[in-house]
């Protein structure tokens, strides 16, 4: 194991504290919560009560996403609201636990209006926010919204590029998207002095642009021997370019079953198990390098509520920061 993963993260916001730390491992949730698998579009029946159920249970996380259209071979609508707009609910709906999204599909909006309403939900939260992004998966919204799939990648570090320049008063840039010449600003500034940007995957770039431009790094679930393998690689690149240590987190769509020490069966990026197998599982993730688990329950056939009290009861007592 590389000696950077066990190097501080840095400083940047309360929900970047809450969330990460090296050589240990947290638990989220992503939102909608509750199971559609026949479906691509949920109900979003209960969904503030078990956004504030999951904040009384201390899960360290609620992960939204971005999905301007219902793309029907893409199968899943998200949580179907915009997810600033949702932020802001729920910013006022919870009290502690961190509001991510994974993630913000960046070539697709201007990045002036990512940044103001980026920061304004960090800072009205109280510091609350985790801001992922991507450069996008779903090519039907590009002709939509008059853009060009294939060029957005050059989109995306462009985008990257001016909303870090948002932070500095009065800002000089120059990018695709906007020249700003120093004479206005944008306001309100990052509570913490600078939005956490988690990168998604690939987003386009390359191993060592990821490595060196995020705060982070999201990814999938992969065999332990890939994970590691992919994980160590992102630590090095980061040592190399002699930048300090960064988390990494990961998706998991997980069916808890009611026998705790079910076996597994494999389901999309996932697995139906018991809750004995879930924490192998998860101690095994947590060992590679992975600093932040975000538990998807779409496929999952219990009833939600039940399944977050198990998950809290179960796994959270070992997962979490608290008293750490």
């Amino acid at each position: 194991m590389l000696d950077t993963q066990r190097q501080d993260f840095p400083t940047l916001n309360s929900a970047y504290a809450q969330v990460f730390q090296p050589d240990k491992l947290t638990l989220g949730l992503v939102v909608p919560l509750e199971a559609y698998p026949g479906s691509a579009v949920p109900t979003m029946e209960r969904h503030v009560e078990r956004a504030q159920l999951a904040d009384r249970l201390g899960f360290s996380s609620l992960w939204l996403r971005d999905v301007p259209f219902n793309v029907p071979n893409f199968g899943d609508a998200g949580q179907v609201f915009d997810p600033f707009v949702y932020l802001g609910l729920l910013a006022v709906a919870t009290q502690n636990i961190a509001l991510g999204v994974a993630s913000i599909v960046l070539p697709l909006r201007h990045p002036a209006h990512v940044a103001k309403a980026a920061v304004s939900a960090d800072a009205l939260s109280g510091g609350r926010l985790l801001l992922g992004v991507a450069s996008g998966d779903r090519p039907e919204e590009y002709p939509a919204m008059g853009m060009d799939f294939a060029t957005r990648g050059d989109r995306f570090r462009d985008t990257v590029d001016y909303i870090r320049a948002m932070a500095r008063d009065y800002p000089t840039v120059q990018t695709d998207h906007g020249s700003l010449s120093g004479r206005i600003d944008m306001l309100p500034k990052p509570p913490g002095g600078r939005l956490p940007l988690l990168i998604t995957g690939g987003s386009q770039q390359t191993p060592d642009w990821v490595a060196q431009n995020g705060d982070g790094w999201m990814t999938y679930p992969r065999d332990p021997v890939s994970q590691a393998r992919v994980v160590a690689d992102y630590r090095r690149r980061i040592k190399n370019a002699g930048g300090q240590n960064k988390p990494v987190m990961q998706s998991l769509y997980v069916d808890l079953l009611s026998d705790p020490n079910a076996k597994p069966h494999p389901i999309h990026l996932g697995f139906s198990s018991g809750s004995t197998y879930l924490k192998h599982y998860l101690s095994e993730v947590q060992s590679l390098g992975i600093n932040h688990v975000a538990l998807n329950l779409r496929f999952n056939q219990a009833d939600t509520e039940d399944t977050m009290k198990r998950l809290a009861d179960d796994l959270l007592p070992e997962f979490s920061l608290q008293g750490s």
